[in-house]
Protein backbone atom coordinates (compact mmCIF):
# COMPACT_ATOMS: atom_id res chain seq x y z
CA UNK A 1 0.00 0.00 0.00
CA UNK A 2 0.89 3.45 -0.65
CA UNK A 3 2.23 5.89 2.13
CA UNK A 4 -0.13 7.83 3.33
CA UNK A 5 -1.29 11.49 3.41
CA UNK A 6 -2.33 13.54 5.94
CA UNK A 7 -5.84 15.87 5.26
CA UNK A 8 -5.81 18.58 8.32
CA UNK A 9 -9.26 19.52 8.78
CA UNK A 10 -9.99 23.03 10.84
CA UNK A 11 -12.93 25.20 9.49
CA UNK A 12 -14.06 22.92 6.76
CA UNK A 13 -15.64 20.03 7.93
CA UNK A 14 -17.03 18.35 5.02
CA UNK A 15 -16.84 15.86 2.23
CA UNK A 16 -18.66 17.49 -0.98
CA UNK A 17 -16.84 20.20 -2.67
CA UNK A 18 -13.48 19.72 -0.46
CA UNK A 19 -10.53 20.32 -2.89
CA UNK A 20 -8.21 19.39 0.33
CA UNK A 21 -9.89 15.77 0.57
CA UNK A 22 -9.77 15.59 -2.78
CA UNK A 23 -6.48 16.16 -3.75
CA UNK A 24 -5.52 13.23 -0.91
CA UNK A 25 -8.05 10.62 -2.72
CA UNK A 26 -6.24 11.20 -5.28
CA UNK A 27 -2.64 10.22 -3.94
CA UNK A 28 -3.53 7.29 -1.83
CA UNK A 29 -4.46 6.27 1.77
CA UNK A 30 -5.91 9.20 3.44
CA UNK A 31 -6.06 9.75 7.44
CA UNK A 32 -8.14 12.88 8.25
CA UNK A 33 -7.56 14.92 11.12
CA UNK A 34 -8.83 17.81 13.36
CA UNK A 35 -6.54 18.82 15.58
CA UNK A 36 -8.51 21.33 18.53
CA UNK A 37 -5.95 23.71 19.29
CA UNK A 38 -6.53 26.21 21.75
CA UNK A 39 -2.63 27.41 22.26
CA UNK A 40 -2.67 28.92 18.49
CA UNK A 41 -5.66 30.90 18.81
CA UNK A 42 -4.29 32.14 22.25
CA UNK A 43 -7.54 34.75 23.28
CA UNK A 44 -9.48 33.79 20.67
CA UNK A 45 -9.45 30.27 20.66
CA UNK A 46 -13.31 29.02 20.19
CA UNK A 47 -15.98 30.00 22.38
CA UNK A 48 -18.83 27.89 24.31
CA UNK A 49 -21.19 28.19 22.15
CA UNK A 50 -18.60 27.33 18.98
CA UNK A 51 -17.49 24.53 20.82
CA UNK A 52 -21.53 23.25 21.24
CA UNK A 53 -21.47 23.05 17.84
CA UNK A 54 -17.98 22.09 16.51
CA UNK A 55 -19.09 18.73 18.80
CA UNK A 56 -21.88 18.01 16.60
CA UNK A 57 -20.30 18.73 14.00
CA UNK A 58 -17.17 16.18 14.49
CA UNK A 59 -19.29 13.63 15.55
CA UNK A 60 -21.70 13.92 11.70
CA UNK A 61 -17.87 13.87 9.96
CA UNK A 62 -17.09 11.11 11.65
CA UNK A 63 -20.27 9.40 10.58
CA UNK A 64 -20.02 10.30 7.10
CA UNK A 65 -16.54 8.97 6.78
CA UNK A 66 -16.98 6.30 8.03
CA UNK A 67 -19.36 5.32 5.35
CA UNK A 68 -16.74 5.79 2.79
CA UNK A 69 -14.37 3.55 4.65
CA UNK A 70 -12.58 6.19 6.82
CA UNK A 71 -12.17 7.49 10.03
CA UNK A 72 -11.95 10.75 11.95
CA UNK A 73 -8.87 10.88 14.23
CA UNK A 74 -8.61 13.13 16.75
CA UNK A 75 -5.83 15.06 18.81
CA UNK A 76 -5.64 17.81 21.27
CA UNK A 77 -2.63 20.10 21.34
CA UNK A 78 -0.66 22.42 19.27
CA UNK A 79 -1.67 21.61 15.47
CA UNK A 80 2.03 21.79 14.31
CA UNK A 81 3.29 19.20 16.64
CA UNK A 82 0.51 17.22 16.59
CA UNK A 83 0.33 16.76 12.58
CA UNK A 84 4.00 16.22 12.85
CA UNK A 85 3.88 13.45 15.58
CA UNK A 86 1.09 11.76 13.45
CA UNK A 87 3.11 11.95 10.19
CA UNK A 88 5.82 10.08 11.85
CA UNK A 89 3.39 7.87 13.34
CA UNK A 90 2.26 6.78 10.11
CA UNK A 91 5.23 7.10 7.78
CA UNK A 92 3.05 9.94 6.44
CA UNK A 93 5.38 13.24 4.53
CA UNK A 94 2.43 14.93 3.09
CA UNK A 95 -0.33 17.06 4.13
CA UNK A 96 -3.32 18.31 2.27
CA UNK A 97 -5.44 21.00 3.67
CA UNK A 98 -7.84 24.68 3.00
CA UNK A 99 -6.19 27.77 3.39
CA UNK A 100 -7.49 29.91 6.67
CA UNK A 101 -7.12 33.63 6.81
CA UNK A 102 -6.86 34.05 10.73
CA UNK A 103 -4.12 34.87 11.62
CA UNK A 104 -3.21 31.61 14.00
CA UNK A 105 -4.00 29.51 11.35
CA UNK A 106 -1.78 31.45 8.98
CA UNK A 107 0.85 31.36 11.36
CA UNK A 108 0.76 27.28 11.62
CA UNK A 109 0.36 26.78 8.29
CA UNK A 110 3.79 28.62 7.65
CA UNK A 111 4.99 26.27 10.52
CA UNK A 112 3.62 23.08 9.56
CA UNK A 113 5.15 23.97 5.89
CA UNK A 114 8.63 24.29 7.73
CA UNK A 115 8.34 20.27 8.73
CA UNK A 116 6.18 18.70 6.02
CA UNK A 117 4.81 18.91 2.54
CA UNK A 118 1.99 21.06 3.19
CA UNK A 119 -0.50 21.40 -0.14
CA UNK A 120 -3.02 24.36 0.72
CA UNK A 121 -5.83 24.15 -1.54
CA UNK A 122 -8.90 26.95 -2.18
CA UNK A 123 -12.36 26.23 -1.14
CA UNK A 124 -13.40 28.38 1.81
CA UNK A 125 -14.39 31.35 0.25
CA UNK A 126 -15.78 32.79 -3.26
CA UNK A 127 -12.51 33.93 -4.82
CA UNK A 128 -9.26 33.88 -2.31
CA UNK A 129 -8.07 37.23 -0.52
CA UNK A 130 -5.89 39.17 -3.24
CA UNK A 131 -7.16 37.70 -6.36
CA UNK A 132 -9.72 40.68 -6.65
CA UNK A 133 -7.45 43.57 -6.66
CA UNK A 134 -8.04 47.12 -8.10
CA UNK A 135 -6.71 48.83 -11.07
CA UNK A 136 -3.77 49.90 -9.44
CA UNK A 137 -3.47 46.55 -8.12
CA UNK A 138 -4.15 47.39 -4.42
CA UNK A 139 -6.28 45.10 -2.46
CA UNK A 140 -9.94 46.29 -1.77
CA UNK A 141 -10.84 48.66 0.98
CA UNK A 142 -14.15 49.30 0.15
CA UNK A 143 -17.14 46.77 0.06
CA UNK A 144 -19.37 48.18 -2.76
CA UNK A 145 -16.49 48.40 -5.31
CA UNK A 146 -15.13 44.97 -4.14
CA UNK A 147 -18.34 43.84 -4.70
CA UNK A 148 -18.85 44.61 -8.30
CA UNK A 149 -15.20 43.04 -8.80
CA UNK A 150 -15.69 40.18 -7.59
CA UNK A 151 -19.21 39.58 -9.39
CA UNK A 152 -17.63 40.21 -12.27
CA UNK A 153 -15.46 36.84 -11.54
CA UNK A 154 -18.59 34.68 -10.93
CA UNK A 155 -20.06 32.41 -11.15
CA UNK A 156 -17.40 30.72 -8.94
CA UNK A 157 -16.15 26.61 -9.97
CA UNK A 158 -18.99 24.38 -10.35
CA UNK A 159 -19.31 22.61 -7.01
CA UNK A 160 -17.12 18.81 -6.82
CA UNK A 161 -19.58 15.90 -5.32
CA UNK A 162 -17.67 14.00 -2.47
CA UNK A 163 -15.90 10.96 -3.63
CA UNK A 164 -17.70 7.83 -3.59
CA UNK A 165 -15.16 6.03 -1.59
CA UNK A 166 -11.64 7.26 0.79
CA UNK A 167 -9.04 4.14 1.13
CA UNK A 168 -7.93 4.00 4.62
CA UNK A 169 -4.64 3.27 5.85
CA UNK A 170 -2.92 -0.19 6.85
CA UNK A 171 -2.83 1.16 10.27
CA UNK A 172 -4.47 4.16 11.89
CA UNK A 173 -2.89 6.46 14.39
CA UNK A 174 -4.45 6.24 17.95
CA UNK A 175 -7.35 9.38 18.25
CA UNK A 176 -8.62 11.05 21.30
CA UNK A 177 -12.57 10.26 22.30
CA UNK A 178 -14.51 13.38 21.05
CA UNK A 179 -16.81 12.89 24.15
CA UNK A 180 -13.12 13.13 26.60
CA UNK A 181 -12.88 16.96 24.95
CA UNK A 182 -15.96 18.38 27.24
CA UNK A 183 -16.94 20.52 24.44
CA UNK A 184 -20.65 20.58 25.43
CA UNK A 185 -21.88 22.31 28.40
CA UNK A 186 -22.55 20.38 31.23
CA UNK A 187 -23.52 22.14 34.65
CA UNK A 188 -25.13 24.39 33.68
CA UNK A 189 -26.16 22.84 30.34
CA UNK A 190 -26.58 26.05 28.93
CA UNK A 191 -27.04 24.89 25.42
CA UNK A 192 -30.32 22.84 26.35
CA UNK A 193 -32.52 24.47 23.58
CA UNK A 194 -29.80 24.41 20.83
CA UNK A 195 -30.77 21.21 19.61
CA UNK A 196 -34.04 22.31 18.55
CA UNK A 197 -32.54 25.38 16.53
CA UNK A 198 -29.89 23.66 14.98
CA UNK A 199 -28.40 20.61 13.06
CA UNK A 200 -24.35 21.06 12.86
CA UNK A 201 -23.05 18.99 10.09
CA UNK A 202 -22.99 18.55 6.07
CA UNK A 203 -26.24 17.24 5.43
CA UNK A 204 -27.97 19.86 8.25
CA UNK A 205 -25.95 22.46 6.16
CA UNK A 206 -27.25 21.07 2.26
CA UNK A 207 -30.91 20.87 4.51
CA UNK A 208 -30.73 24.16 5.50
CA UNK A 209 -29.89 25.37 1.57
CA UNK A 210 -32.96 23.56 0.24
CA UNK A 211 -35.17 24.65 3.05
CA UNK A 212 -33.67 28.47 1.98
CA UNK A 213 -34.19 28.22 -1.96
CA UNK A 214 -37.90 29.26 -2.16
CA UNK A 215 -37.17 32.19 0.19
CA UNK A 216 -33.94 33.37 -1.59
CA UNK A 217 -35.69 36.12 -3.69
CA UNK A 218 -37.69 37.36 -0.69
CA UNK A 219 -34.68 38.03 1.08
CA UNK A 220 -34.04 41.63 0.17
CA UNK A 221 -37.32 42.19 2.22
CA UNK A 222 -37.73 39.75 4.75
CA UNK A 223 -34.09 39.48 6.01
CA UNK A 224 -34.74 42.91 8.25
CA UNK A 225 -38.09 41.46 9.34
CA UNK A 226 -37.04 39.82 12.76
CA UNK A 227 -40.53 38.32 13.23
CA UNK A 228 -40.52 36.99 10.17
CA UNK A 229 -36.94 34.97 9.91
CA UNK A 230 -36.02 35.71 6.82
CA UNK A 231 -32.60 35.28 6.82
CA UNK A 232 -31.24 32.00 5.80
CA UNK A 233 -29.57 31.21 9.00
CA UNK A 234 -26.50 29.64 7.09
CA UNK A 235 -23.70 31.23 8.85
CA UNK A 236 -22.67 28.77 10.80
CA UNK A 237 -23.21 26.42 8.61
CA UNK A 238 -20.73 28.34 6.48
CA UNK A 239 -18.70 29.34 9.44
CA UNK A 240 -17.24 25.47 9.65
CA UNK A 241 -17.36 25.28 6.29
CA UNK A 242 -20.23 21.97 6.36
CA UNK A 243 -21.14 23.44 3.37
CA UNK A 244 -18.93 25.85 0.21
CA UNK A 245 -19.93 29.39 -0.48
CA UNK A 246 -19.89 28.09 -4.17
CA UNK A 247 -22.28 25.15 -3.61
CA UNK A 248 -24.43 27.77 -1.64
CA UNK A 249 -24.12 29.96 -4.82
CA UNK A 250 -24.95 27.46 -7.44
CA UNK A 251 -28.23 26.39 -5.83
CA UNK A 252 -29.70 29.85 -5.08
CA UNK A 253 -28.57 31.23 -8.80
CA UNK A 254 -30.48 27.43 -10.20
CA UNK A 255 -33.50 28.72 -9.11
CA UNK A 256 -33.70 31.35 -11.48
CA UNK A 257 -34.89 34.07 -8.93
CA UNK A 258 -32.95 37.78 -8.12
CA UNK A 259 -31.56 36.52 -5.03
CA UNK A 260 -29.00 39.57 -5.93
CA UNK A 261 -28.88 40.90 -2.37
CA UNK A 262 -28.39 37.13 -1.06
CA UNK A 263 -25.19 36.68 -3.12
CA UNK A 264 -23.59 39.62 -2.16
CA UNK A 265 -23.92 39.27 1.78
CA UNK A 266 -21.84 35.75 0.51
CA UNK A 267 -19.67 38.81 -0.97
CA UNK A 268 -19.55 40.24 2.17
CA UNK A 269 -18.14 37.08 3.91
CA UNK A 270 -15.33 36.99 1.74
CA UNK A 271 -15.08 41.07 2.09
CA UNK A 272 -14.70 40.21 5.84
CA UNK A 273 -11.93 37.79 5.10
CA UNK A 274 -9.53 39.99 3.05
CA UNK A 275 -9.57 42.64 5.98
CA UNK A 276 -8.37 40.22 8.02
CA UNK A 277 -6.04 39.09 5.18
CA UNK A 278 -4.91 42.65 5.05
CA UNK A 279 -4.88 43.66 8.72
CA UNK A 280 -4.59 40.72 10.79
CA UNK A 281 -5.14 41.98 14.09
CA UNK A 282 -8.67 44.08 13.06
CA UNK A 283 -10.14 41.96 16.02
CA UNK A 284 -8.30 43.76 18.76
CA UNK A 285 -7.44 47.05 17.15
CA UNK A 286 -9.60 49.74 15.46
CA UNK A 287 -8.79 49.84 11.61
CA UNK A 288 -8.95 53.79 11.65
CA UNK A 289 -6.87 54.78 14.69
CA UNK A 290 -7.94 57.83 15.10
CA UNK A 291 -10.84 55.94 16.80
CA UNK A 292 -8.05 55.29 19.50
CA UNK A 293 -8.89 58.68 21.46
CA UNK A 294 -12.52 57.71 21.71
CA UNK A 295 -13.14 58.12 25.45
CA UNK A 296 -15.28 54.93 26.10
CA UNK A 297 -16.85 54.45 29.48
CA UNK A 298 -14.38 51.85 31.66
CA UNK A 299 -16.52 48.85 32.86
CA UNK A 300 -15.66 49.81 36.42
CA UNK A 301 -17.78 52.49 35.67
CA UNK A 302 -20.17 51.06 33.19
CA UNK A 303 -20.08 47.33 34.43
CA UNK A 304 -24.17 47.08 35.50
CA UNK A 305 -24.77 48.40 31.94
CA UNK A 306 -23.04 45.99 30.55
CA UNK A 307 -24.48 43.28 32.46
CA UNK A 308 -28.06 44.40 31.88
CA UNK A 309 -27.01 44.29 28.09
CA UNK A 310 -25.49 41.05 27.65
CA UNK A 311 -28.61 39.43 29.85
CA UNK A 312 -31.06 41.88 27.55
CA UNK A 313 -32.15 43.91 30.55
CA UNK A 314 -31.65 47.37 29.07
CA UNK A 315 -35.73 48.48 28.93
CA UNK A 316 -35.42 48.14 24.91
CA UNK A 317 -37.51 45.73 23.79
CA UNK A 318 -35.73 44.80 20.66
CA UNK A 319 -32.46 44.61 22.32
CA UNK A 320 -33.58 42.89 24.45
CA UNK A 321 -35.21 40.39 22.98
CA UNK A 322 -31.55 39.94 20.53
CA UNK A 323 -29.83 39.45 23.16
CA UNK A 324 -31.85 36.64 24.52
CA UNK A 325 -32.22 34.77 21.53
CA UNK A 326 -28.61 34.91 21.87
CA UNK A 327 -28.21 33.26 24.74
CA UNK A 328 -31.22 30.72 24.33
CA UNK A 329 -30.15 29.70 20.94
CA UNK A 330 -26.52 30.88 19.82
CA UNK A 331 -27.98 33.19 17.40
CA UNK A 332 -29.27 36.25 16.37
CA UNK A 333 -31.39 37.81 13.57
CA UNK A 334 -29.13 40.23 11.43
CA UNK A 335 -30.81 43.37 11.84
CA UNK A 336 -31.30 42.76 15.64
CA UNK A 337 -27.32 42.33 15.89
CA UNK A 338 -27.24 45.94 14.43
CA UNK A 339 -29.34 47.53 16.97
CA UNK A 340 -27.85 45.64 19.52
CA UNK A 341 -24.14 46.35 18.74
CA UNK A 342 -24.94 50.03 18.07
CA UNK A 343 -27.18 50.67 21.46
CA UNK A 344 -24.04 49.19 23.50
CA UNK A 345 -21.58 51.05 21.62
CA UNK A 346 -23.52 54.43 21.13
CA UNK A 347 -26.28 54.63 24.15
CA UNK A 348 -24.05 53.08 26.72
CA UNK A 349 -20.67 54.21 25.41
CA UNK A 350 -18.78 50.65 25.94
CA UNK A 351 -15.69 50.10 23.32
CA UNK A 352 -16.80 47.92 20.37
CA UNK A 353 -14.22 45.64 21.65
CA UNK A 354 -16.37 43.96 24.91
CA UNK A 355 -19.50 43.50 22.89
CA UNK A 356 -17.47 41.29 19.99
CA UNK A 357 -15.82 39.26 22.54
CA UNK A 358 -19.79 38.58 23.95
CA UNK A 359 -20.39 37.53 20.56
CA UNK A 360 -17.47 35.47 20.49
CA UNK A 361 -18.60 33.27 23.19
CA UNK A 362 -22.26 33.15 22.44
CA UNK A 363 -22.23 33.34 19.10
CA UNK A 364 -22.52 29.57 17.34
CA UNK A 365 -21.16 31.28 13.80
CA UNK A 366 -18.38 33.41 15.23
CA UNK A 367 -16.37 33.88 12.49
CA UNK A 368 -13.15 36.24 13.51
CA UNK A 369 -13.70 37.66 10.06
CA UNK A 370 -17.01 38.69 10.25
CA UNK A 371 -17.44 39.23 13.35
CA UNK A 372 -14.79 41.63 13.70
CA UNK A 373 -15.44 43.54 10.33
CA UNK A 374 -19.33 43.75 11.57
CA UNK A 375 -18.38 45.46 15.07
CA UNK A 376 -16.36 47.91 13.99
CA UNK A 377 -18.95 49.01 10.60
CA UNK A 378 -21.28 49.23 13.50
CA UNK A 379 -18.84 51.18 16.03
CA UNK A 380 -17.29 53.58 12.73
CA UNK A 381 -13.94 52.69 13.24
CA UNK A 382 -13.29 50.08 10.36
CA UNK A 383 -11.90 50.26 7.19
CA UNK A 384 -15.56 50.65 5.44
CA UNK A 385 -18.06 51.18 8.29
CA UNK A 386 -20.85 53.66 9.11
CA UNK A 387 -20.87 56.85 10.17
CA UNK A 388 -20.26 56.78 14.27
CA UNK A 389 -22.79 59.73 14.62
CA UNK A 390 -24.82 57.83 12.69
CA UNK A 391 -26.80 56.49 15.48
CA UNK A 392 -29.61 53.74 15.40
CA UNK A 393 -33.27 54.34 17.43
CA UNK A 394 -33.58 51.07 18.61
CA UNK A 395 -37.30 51.77 19.39
CA UNK A 396 -38.05 53.46 15.90
CA UNK A 397 -36.60 50.55 14.60
CA UNK A 398 -37.86 48.30 16.24
CA UNK A 399 -41.49 49.80 15.11
CA UNK A 400 -40.11 50.05 11.66
CA UNK A 401 -39.41 46.78 10.70
CA UNK A 402 -42.79 44.97 12.54
CA UNK A 403 -40.43 43.09 16.13
CA UNK A 404 -43.69 43.10 17.93
CA UNK A 405 -43.80 39.25 17.46
CA UNK A 406 -39.80 38.64 18.02
CA UNK A 407 -40.41 40.64 20.85
CA UNK A 408 -43.05 38.29 22.53
CA UNK A 409 -41.31 35.06 21.48
CA UNK A 410 -38.61 36.35 23.98
CA UNK A 411 -39.66 38.89 26.53
CA UNK A 412 -42.47 37.08 27.92
CA UNK A 413 -42.97 40.09 29.89
CA UNK A 414 -44.14 42.01 27.11
CA UNK A 415 -46.12 39.39 25.24
CA UNK A 416 -50.15 40.61 26.68
CA UNK A 417 -48.90 43.93 25.11
CA UNK A 418 -50.07 45.29 21.52
CA UNK A 419 -48.29 45.56 18.83
CA UNK A 420 -48.57 49.73 19.75
CA UNK A 421 -47.66 49.78 23.01
CA UNK A 422 -44.57 46.68 23.06
CA UNK A 423 -41.70 48.36 21.18
CA UNK A 424 -42.18 51.36 24.19
CA UNK A 425 -44.11 50.08 27.30
CA UNK A 426 -42.41 52.68 29.06
CA UNK A 427 -43.43 55.48 26.59
CA UNK A 428 -46.93 54.55 27.07
CA UNK A 429 -46.93 54.15 31.14
CA UNK A 430 -47.69 50.36 31.13
CA UNK A 431 -44.40 49.20 32.01
CA UNK A 432 -44.81 45.58 33.81
CA UNK A 433 -43.08 45.52 37.07
CA UNK A 434 -40.72 42.73 36.12
CA UNK A 435 -39.24 44.64 33.08
CA UNK A 436 -36.98 46.87 33.80
CA UNK A 437 -37.11 50.58 32.83
CA UNK A 438 -34.64 52.43 30.14
CA UNK A 439 -30.64 52.30 31.25
CA UNK A 440 -30.72 55.44 29.54
CA UNK A 441 -33.05 57.11 27.68
CA UNK A 442 -32.32 57.67 23.80
CA UNK A 443 -31.81 61.18 23.61
CA UNK A 444 -29.98 61.48 26.24
CA UNK A 445 -27.64 58.73 25.00
CA UNK A 446 -27.38 59.86 21.83
CA UNK A 447 -26.29 63.29 23.09
CA UNK A 448 -23.76 61.72 25.49
CA UNK A 449 -22.42 59.61 22.15
CA UNK A 450 -21.73 62.88 19.55
CA UNK A 451 -20.36 64.62 22.79
CA UNK A 452 -17.79 61.73 23.26
CA UNK A 453 -17.18 61.41 19.32
CA UNK A 454 -16.70 64.92 19.40
CA UNK A 455 -14.48 65.24 22.13
CA UNK A 456 -12.05 62.23 20.70
CA UNK A 457 -12.38 63.59 17.78
CA UNK A 458 -11.68 60.20 15.82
Amino acid sequence: MSTPVLLWLRQDLRLADQAALAAAVREGPVIPVYVLDDQAPRQWKMGGASRWWLHHSLANLDASLREKGSRLILRQGDSVEQLVAIAEEVGAGRVHALHHYEPWWRNAEKAVAKRLDLCLHDGGLLLPPGVVRTGGGSSYRIYTPFARAVMEQMPPATPVRAPSRIDAPSDWPKSDSLADWGLLPVKPDWAVAFSSDWTPGEAGARTNVAAFLDEAADYDVARNLPSQEGTSRLSPHLHFGEVSPAYVWHRIVGTGDDATTFLKELIWRDYAHTQIWAMPTYGSENARPAFDAMPWRDLREAGEDFKAWQSGRTGYPIVDAGMRQLWATGWMHNRVRMIAASFLIKHLLIDWRHGARWFWDTLVDASYANNSVNWQWVAGSGVDANIFSRIMAPLTQSEKFDAAGYIRTWVPELAHLDDEHIHDPDAHGIRPPDYPAKRIGHREGRERALAAWGHGKP
